[in-house]
C-alpha cells in the first residue's frame, strides 16, 4: 500500500508541474460571487466559477466541487467517504458494517459473486465518478485509524483540453486494531478518461479500477462476560481472549470499464439517432486462510467452524470472473424525448480447483452462465417534470426481468418530489448456489429460484422537512443462517448455511429529516421507522434508528477561519442483529442475541480555513459510563472511545 502511496503522489507531482500553462478559461466573471471564485488570482479577467468543476456520473448526473464545511461533511468524514446512516460499523476500521436500514433497491438482476459483507469499500461500476474541470484539481483525505495506522484518500483530476478528462485516485487505510489479530488494510486505485469529440458527436468514458480489502479475523470474542464485567484488567483489549489468532480474508479485484455513444447524423438537430456500447470486464477472487485449525476457550480447544478436511494451513480461495456488453440505438427528439432499445449479453464464470464427492452428492467446481437480455428505456423532460421508464428481459432461460420508473418534480428550487417502482426478477447470487470450504459442513450446491422484489418509494425534499417512505415485498428472499445444532453451541462451534425463504416479507420504512437553525446554534435530526411483517424471523432490522446533532457554527479572525462544534447522538432499539462469519465472508441470521438499545455520543470540533477542513472527534465518549454492553455483532463489541484527527485539503491551480 505505501509503495501506491508513494507513486500516486510522485505521478500528483510530475502531473502538477506539467500543467504550468493555464488552460483557457471563460470570463464568467459577471456570475461568479467571492464564494465561487477560483481564480489564484481575483482581480484576472478570466475567472473559473464553480459551475466550470463537474463531477458527472455514468447516469449524466452532475454535481460541483464542494468545499464548504456542513453538519453533511460531519457525517460523511469516514472511511467510506459518505454518510454512513443506517450501517453499524464492525469494531476496526476498514472491517465491514451491519445494517440498521434496509434498502432493497437493486442495480443488477444479473447474479454476482457474492460476499457481501466484504464489499462495503469496493467501488462498483456505477460509482465511479467522471470530471471535466476548468484548472487541475487535487483533493487529500487523510484521517487517523484505530491505535497504528491511516486513512488517506488522494484525487486529481484535470483537462488537457476542454473535451478530454483524466483523473487518478488512490484511497488505502492501514488500522491496527485494539483487539487480537483485527489489523485491516485496504486498497483503492481508480483511473479514468472522459473525452468527446469538438463536434460532440462522439463521448467515451473509461475507467479502470484495481482493488484490495485484506480483514485479520478473529472470529469475535470467546466470552462475553469478560467484556461486560468492566473488570479493568479488560481495559486493555489484547487481554480478550479471541476465536482465532491467525485468521485472514482478502477480497480483490480488477475492472475495466468501457461506456461510449456516437451520433449517426453529422450534426444535432431536434431529432437525434445515437449508437451506444457499454462493456464491462471483472475478475475477483476471495480468500479465507488459517494457519491453526482448532481454537481455543478458556483453555478448552474449540472447533469454531466444525469439522475440517485439514489440519492446518486452510487457503480456500474462490474465483470469479464476468463480461458484460451493452449494445443499443438511441432515438432523441427536443419534443417527444429520448428512446433508447438495447441487448445485453452477459458470461460469469464461479469457479474452484476441484470437485467433491459426499455421500449427499456432489460438489462441483463451476458455476457458468450465459444470459441474453432485451429492453428499452425512455426519458422525457417537460417543464417541471422528468419521467424515466425501463423494461429489461431476458430471452435465454433464465426468467429474469426488470421493470423500473421513476418521476421527478421540481416544484421550484427548494421543493423537490420523486416517485420509484422497481419490479425485480433477480438470479441469487453465485456463492448462495455453490461454496466450496475446507470446512467440511461449508460446503453446498443449490438451485435456489429467483428473488422476486417489488419497491416503491417517495421521497419530498422541502424547506421543512426532507422525508422519504419504501414500501417493499419479497418473494424467495435468500439469507445465511446459523444451522449449528444444541451441542454444537454450546461447544461454541458456528455452522452457516444458505436459505431461501418461501414465504411473502413485507417492509415499510419511513425515514425523515429536518435541521433547525437558531441563530449560530443548529439542530440536525434524522429518525428512521421500519417495520417488517414476516411468519418467519430471516429479515431483522431495528424498530427505530436516530441520529440527532447539536451544533454551533461561526466565523472568526475576520472570517479568515470557520469553526463548527457540537455533539452527535446515535441510537437504534435492540433487535437480533445479524453475525458475522469469515469463511463466507457473510452476516448471518441468528435469533440468540439482541444488540442495540445503546447511545453512541460523539464530540467534535471542525475548522475550515481557506480550503482546508480540519476534523477533530471524540468518538462513542460515554463509553467510559454507560456500560460495556455496546456491541456491533452479538460476538463483536462496537468501538471504545476513540480521538480521530483528520482534514480534507483542495487545490485549484
Amino acid at each position: 500500500m505505501r509503495i501506491y502511496i508513494l507513486f500516486v503522489c510522485c505521478l500528483f507531482s510530475v502531473l502538477l508541474t506539467a500543467q504550468g500553462r493555464k488552460p483557457k478559461v471563460l470570463d464568467l466573471s459577471t456570475n461568479t460571487t467571492k464564494n465561487d471564485n477560483l481564480s489564484p488570482n481575483p482581480s484576472s479577467k478570466k475567472i473559473a466559477t464553480i459551475d466550470l468543476y463537474r463531477f458527472i456520473s455514468l447516469d449524466q448526473d452532475t454535481t460541483y466541487i464542494d468545499t464548504s464545511l456542513t453538519i453533511q461533511k460531519e457525517y460523511s468524514h469516514n472511511y467510506l467517504r459518505r454518510d454512513t446512516f443506517g450501517l453499524l460499523p464492525m469494531t476496526n476500521d476498514g472491517q465491514s458494517y451491519n445494517t440498521l436500514q434496509y434498502t432493497s433497491a437493486t442495480n443488477s438482476m444479473f447474479p454476482e459473486f457474492g460476499f457481501k459483507a466484504k464489499h462495503f469499500n469496493f467501488i462498483e461500476a456505477l460509482q465511479v465518478r467522471y470530471a471535466s474541470v476548468a484548472t487541475p484539481v487535487t483533493e487529500l483525505y487523510f484521517k487517523s485509524t484505530q491505535s497504528r495506522g491511516q486513512s488517506v484518500d488522494s484525487y486529481l483530476t484535470l483537462n488537457t483540453s476542454p473535451n478530454l478528462n483524466f483523473s487518478i485516485a488512490y484511497r488505502g487505510l492501514r488500522s491496527q486494531g485494539k483487539y487480537i489479530n483485527q489489523l485491516a488494510s485496504t486498497g483503492n486505485f481508480r483511473f479514468t478518461m472522459s473525452y468527446n469529440t469538438k463536434n460532440v458527436r462522439y463521448f467515451n468514458k473509461f475507467h479502470f479500477t484495481q482493488q484490495d480489502i485484506l480483514n485479520q479475523e478473529n472470529g469475535g470474542i470467546t466470552n462475553l462476560n469478560d467484556f461486560e464485567s468492566e473488570n479493568i484488567d479488560f481495559n486493555n483489549r489484547q487481554r480478550l481472549e479471541v476465536f482465532l489468532t491467525d485468521a485472514k480474508s482478502l477480497l480483490k479485484g480488477n475492472r475495466i470499464f468501457v461506456d461510449h455513444s456516437f451520433r449517426i447524423n453529422p450534426k444535432s438537430r431536434a431529432s437525434n439517432l445515437y449508437l451506444n456500447h457499454q462493456f464491462n470486464y471483472e475478475n475477483k477472487f476471495f480468500e479465507y486462510g488459517q494457519a491453526t485449525v482448532l481454537s481455543s476457550s478458556n483453555g478448552t480447544p474449540v472447533a469454531r467452524f466444525g469439522e475440517s478436511f485439514r489440519s492446518s494451513e486452510i487457503n480456500d480461495k474462490t474465483r470469479f470472473n464476468k463480461m458484460y456488453n451493452k449494445l443499443g440505438v438511441s432515438f432523441e427528439n427536443t419534443t417527444l424525448g429520448r428512446f433508447h432499445f438495447f441487448m445485453e449479453d452477459f458470461r460469469s464464470n464461479y469457479f474452484y480447483n476441484q470437485i467433491l464427492f459426499f455421500d449427499r452428492g456432489v460438489v462441483p467446481n463451476l458455476l457458468h452462465h450465459q444470459i441474453n437480455t432485451v429492453g428499452g428505456q425512455y426519458f422525457v423532460q417537460k417543464k417541471k417534470w422528468r419521467g424515466n421508464f425501463r423494461y429489461t428481459t431476458s430471452i435465454t432461460n433464465d426468467g429474469l426481468s426488470d421493470v423500473e420508473a421513476s418521476v421527478n418534480y421540481d416544484l421550484n428550487d427548494q421543493n423537490q418530489f420523486v416517485f420509484q417502482y422497481q419490479n425485480s426478477n433477480k438470479l441469487p447470487n453465485a456463492n448462495f448456489n455453490l461454496h466450496q470450504s475446507s470446512y467440511v459442513q461449508y460446503n453446498w450446491f443449490n438451485n435456489f429460484n429467483n428473488e422476486k422484489i417489488n419497491r416503491l418509494s417517495a421521497t419530498a425534499i422541502t424547506p421543512f422537512v426532507t422525508a422519504s417512505a419504501e414500501f417493499t415485498v419479497l418473494n424467495d428472499y435468500l439469507f445465511f443462517k446459523e444451522v449449528s445444532t444444541a451441542s454444537q453451541k454450546l461447544n461454541q462451534t458456528q455452522i452457516v448455511a444458505p436459505f431461501q425463504y418461501g414465504g411473502t416479507i413485507n417492509h415499510l420504512s419511513i425515514k425523515l429529516n429536518r435541521e433547525f437553525k437558531f441563530g449560530k446554534f443548529g439542530l440536525d435530526n434524522t429518525i428512521l421507522y421500519q417495520k417488517v411483517v414476516q411468519d418467519e424471523s430471516v429479515l431483522n432490522v431495528p424498530e427505530i434508528v436516530a441520529r440527532n446533532s447539536i451544533f454551533f457554527s461561526n466565523h472568526f479572525f475576520k472570517k479568515a477561519l470557520f469553526l463548527q462544534t457540537g455533539f452527535v447522538l446515535n441510537y437504534f432499539t435492540s433487535f437480533y442483529g445479524n453475525e458475522y462469519n469469515p469463511v463466507i465472508g457473510e452476516f448471518f441470521v441468528q435469533r440468540d442475541t439482541k444488540i442495540g438499545n445503546f447511545p453512541l455520543l460523539d464530540f467534535f470540533v471542525n475548522a475550515k480555513i481557506q480550503r482546508t477542513r480540519i476534523y477533530f472527534k471524540a468518538e462513542h465518549f460515554n463509553s467510559s459510563f454507560t456500560g460495556n454492553s455496546f456491541y456491533s455483532s452479538p460476538n463483536n463489541p462496537y468501538r471504545d472511545l476513540t480521538i480521530r484527527f483528520g482534514l480534507i485539503w483542495n487545490f485549484f491551480e
